[in-house]
């Protein structure tokens, strides 16, 4: 009876080890799945983003200079008083030179020496360059190129938002103007803007313009084009 009873716990005993064995496997086994896990702890591979779950990468801000203006056509565009010159010289490092046009329309460069730009399209100035330089370069390559617009330009100033000097590099009107200097602050009058211009003779004029009625569609020729050196004064 004894050694029944021994042989009859011997088994249970044996029997609940198999059991646990059992279950602490389904365990770890849960748990590797729970984890995106296999069997050999090797990390189960996730599904590319699709494109609706992929965040945009926001575009760096412009980093363009306000003076240097890509409208300029080297073709037809006039150098005046005030304006940057980039003159390039092909393999010629030493001689390429960004200049600005004095005052007495003259530009200096090396090897060069003084040379007027003022009334002349980049183009016209690169060939005048190409030939001084020819008398002392082997078949020089000259690029004359407008890096900052200073002569087509006019000035917004008073009660306005970013009054300061903007390019004229395609037709302005005063309206125009208002929109590009952000607006009016506030107790700007309005009705009592005017232009300040100079005459050839070197008199200033100074024509009225009232936004109030240019607004409302009246009298819409004071909305005129504004000229170089032209400013534009907000009370």
């Amino acid at each position: 009876m004894y050694s029944e009873g021994l042989a009859v716990r011997t088994r249970n005993f044996m029997v609940a080890i198999i059991v646990l064995v059992g279950l602490c496997s389904m365990g770890a086994w849960a748990q590797d799945a729970a984890q995106g896990t296999d069997s050999t702890n090797t990390a189960v591979p996730t599904a590319p983003a699709t494109p609706s779950e992929a965040k945009a990468t926001p575009l760096p801000p412009s980093t363009t200079p306000a003076g240097r203006v890509s409208a300029v056509q080297p073709s037809n565009y006039i150098v005046g008083v005030g304006d940057v010159l980039e003159v390039l010289v092909w393999k010629e490092g030493e001689l390429s030179k960004t200049v600005p046009v004095r005052p007495d329309g003259m530009i200096t460069l090396p090897l060069v020496g003084e040379i007027k730009a003022v009334g002349l399209t980049p183009v016209q100035l690169q060939d005048q360059v190409t030939d001084a330089l020819s008398k002392v370069v082997s078949t020089p390559q000259v690029t004359v190129m407008v890096v900052s617009v200073n002569s087509m330009s006019f000035n917004i100033m008073g009660n306005v938002n970013k009054p300061g000097f903007y390019p004229l590099t395609r037709p302005i009107t005063i309206l125009d103007a208002i929109a590009l200097s952000g607006g009016f602050r506030d107790f700007a009058k309005q009705n009592k803007i005017y232009v300040l211009r100079k005459s050839e003779n070197g008199t200033e004029q100074r024509i009225k313009f009232n936004y109030k009625e240019v607004i409302k569609g009246k009298k819409m020729a004071q909305n005129i084009v504004l000229l170089p050196h032209d400013t534009l004064v907000i009370p």
